[in-house]
């Protein structure tokens, strides 16, 4: 007996990703305990009426989620890194498993899965083609985990359902499986701080983007001459006095000089001197890249591949492209728009109150009413973001676009395109940074 569900056909999978289901995608990061960026989980979410991932016990519903991760590609939306894709049953039955790339991704096997021979039989075939798999929502040693573990690569535990005491007793015993052990719903710097010390691999969740406030906390010299220089940029200084204040910071010099020999910029002339790079980028540029190096910290082994970083300008780029969607043409908006989504991360990476941070940086009336209270458009539109970003409420998510007179289908193109342009640009710089 066959035990593989077969898919009608390519086209029909890519149909039933479309019209009939409203999906948007939410990109949750993964990082290793240096607090690199390894991976992302993607969540594909309904902005029907269900309130969850619209997952069901379907080969349809199924076919449909694999079909948009396949679809989007995920280059486009993970960039280097990996991509863990919940599967139920259904998924890891069938054959349009077939569908994704096997190095790119880690299946990761929902907890309502139920172990049965033939889907043992099943993860050992998938894992003879080269399929990583991982366990998703750990929360004790059930028989169904017991039999899975020897096949699979990765336990992710729910710390959001574990007491402190419970998750330090749990994590020995998974410990001795030897296989890695990831926390999920990480969301305090200290929920990160007890996982790192139990020895956790991974960790996922929005921790590394929740301000610390530290009282009396001062900027470094380098933040305030960014600050200064977006200053002069924005009150069109002469072009001499800005090259004059970017001298004085050798970082800055170094890492502006990185930026423009990437080839999306220069298309492979090569610039040796900060006159050059000026005249290259342009104001607008140069305002944008001045905001993203504030985010850079000097000395890291991979300045440019900071979560923070990579989170703030994908906010940014959102912001930007949303702008350009409901006002075509009006390039200044865009810029503002690219700046709130920018500046929003400000007060985790300066560890301090927003209202602060604010108040130390000249902004439009608009970018200090959306940073501060999520009014206006430019607000609305940062709320979304977030909400996006949170993946737990669909209908929500409906009714924000709606306002907004966005579609879905306008939000899933304004994602993928931010995701690219992300890793496009960290990965040119990362590259010539490391050179």
């Amino acid at each position: 007996m066959n035990m593989i569900t077969p898919l009608p056909s390519a086209a029909s999978a890519a149909s039933s990703a479309s019209s009939p289901h409203d999906f948007f995608l939410a990109r949750q990061p993964i990082l290793n305990r240096e607090q690199r960026l390894v991976a992302y989980e993607l969540l594909f979410r309904s902005t029907g009426q269900q309130q969850t991932a619209v997952v069901s016990d379907d080969v349809e519903a199924t076919a449909t989620v694999i079909a948009h991760a396949a679809e989007l590609g995920m280059e486009q939306v993970v960039g280097l890194q990996l991509a863990f894709i919940n599967v139920d049953a259904v998924a890891l039955m069938s054959d349009f498993i077939r569908f994704l790339p096997h190095h790119r991704v880690v299946l990761e096997i929902l907890e309502t899965v139920r172990v049965t021979p033939e889907l043992l039989a099943r993860i050992s075939q998938l894992r003879q083609a080269g399929f990583r798999f991982a366990l998703d929502d750990v929360v004790g040693e059930s028989s169904d985990v017991q039999q899975l573990l020897p096949l699979i690569d990765v336990i992710k535990v729910d710390i959001a359902q574990l007491s402190p005491d419970a998750l330090g007793g749990l994590v020995p015993t998974l410990a001795l499986s030897r296989k890695k052990l990831l926390a999920e719903k990480v969301e305090t710097v200290a929920q990160f701080e007890q996982c790192l010390a139990l020895g956790f691999d991974f960790f996922q969740g929005y921790y590394f983007a929740r301000p610390v406030i530290l009282t009396g906390k001062k900027m470094s010299p380098s933040e305030l001459t960014i600050l200064r220089l977006l200053e002069m940029v924005q009150s069109d200084a002469d072009h001499r006095d800005i090259e004059r204040c970017i001298q004085h910071d050798a970082i800055i010099s170094l890492n502006l000089l990185r930026l423009v020999n990437t080839p999306a910029v220069s298309a492979g002339a090569r610039i040796d001197t900060l006159g050059q790079a000026l005249m290259l980028l342009g104001r607008r540029q140069l305002q944008r890249w001045l905001q993203i190096l504030l985010y850079v910290k000097p000395g890291s082994g991979a300045p440019f591949a900071s979560p923070l970083l990579q989170l703030a300008t994908t906010r940014g780029k959102q912001l930007e492209l949303m702008t350009e969607k409901l006002r075509p043409g009006q390039h200044q908006y865009a810029d503002i728009g690219f700046t709130v989504g920018i500046m929003s991360l400000m007060d985790a990476l300066f560890s301090m109150q927003m209202s602060e941070v604010v108040s130390s940086v000249r902004v439009h009336g608009r970018v200090s009413d959306a940073l501060l209270f999520r009014h206006g458009e430019l607000g609305h539109m940062l709320a979304l973001v977030e909400q996006v970003e949170q993946a737990d409420d669909g209908p929500a998510t409906r009714a924000m676009l709606d306002e907004l007179h966005l579609s879905q289908d306008d939000l899933n193109t304004i994602q993928v395109s931010a995701y690219e342009w992300v890793n496009s640009y960290v990965q040119d710089i990362s590259l010539h940074a490391s050179h």
